[in-house]
């Protein structure tokens, strides 16, 4: 693959379990991906259209709706699958972290601690909500173990659980920090 999008591999992963439409495959990323990976959606399309180019996915002529608009699926090709697995075995990643509240609180001087404390108690809020449903998924997935896909997805959502628990830890610290602090 020439030039290679994380948003490719997205497509394509999510394509080697089913076909699915443009809209089904937004589906997917604003749920369980969202977790741990955030793309720009407003892409999903040209991306398709790009693959498809190269190969990678072919197009079937689905249901049509009631509107009267054909749903188009898309299913991933033998070099898609290609595709995926060489970008899978390949070492190099990029773990980017980006946390808008980080970089509120590693600016928080120029606010006061009030406004840094109703940041991480924003943060604290949509953290919990998150892990809740992570710990859901986690429950069920623990009883279909048995499938192979199902181990990824559950080793994903472990992982999800543990660092979400781990960031309800720090905001209980850091909360307690700056109380202290703006006691003296």
């Amino acid at each position: 693959m020439a030039r290679e999008k994380k948003i490719d591999m997205v497509v394509l992963g999510l394509l080697s379990h089913e076909p699915l439409t443009g809209y089904d495959i937004k589906k997917e990323i604003d749920g369980a991906i969202s977790f741990f990976w955030k793309g720009s959606f407003g892409n999903i399309y040209p991306t398709l259209k790009e693959l498809e180019a190269q190969g990678l996915v072919a197009r079937s002529a689905g249901k049509t709706e009631e509107s009267g608009r054909e749903k188009i699926a898309y299913s991933i090709t033998d070099s898609g699958r290609e595709a995926l697995k060489e970008w899978l075995n390949d070492e190099k990643v990029s773990n980017e972290l980006r946390y808008e509240t980080l970089l509120k609180l590693f600016f928080g001087g120029n606010a006061g601690r009030d406004i840094t404390l109703k940041n991480i108690e924003a943060f604290e809020r949509k953290i919990a909500a998150d892990l809740k449903l992570l710990k859901f998924y986690k429950g069920n997935l623990e009883k279909v173990l048995d499938d192979e896909d199902h181990v990824y997805f559950y080793l994903t959502v472990s992982f999800g659980v543990e660092t979400y628990e781990a960031y309800l830890k720090w905001c209980a610290k850091a909360k307690k920090l700056l109380k202290e602090r703006i006691k003296r």
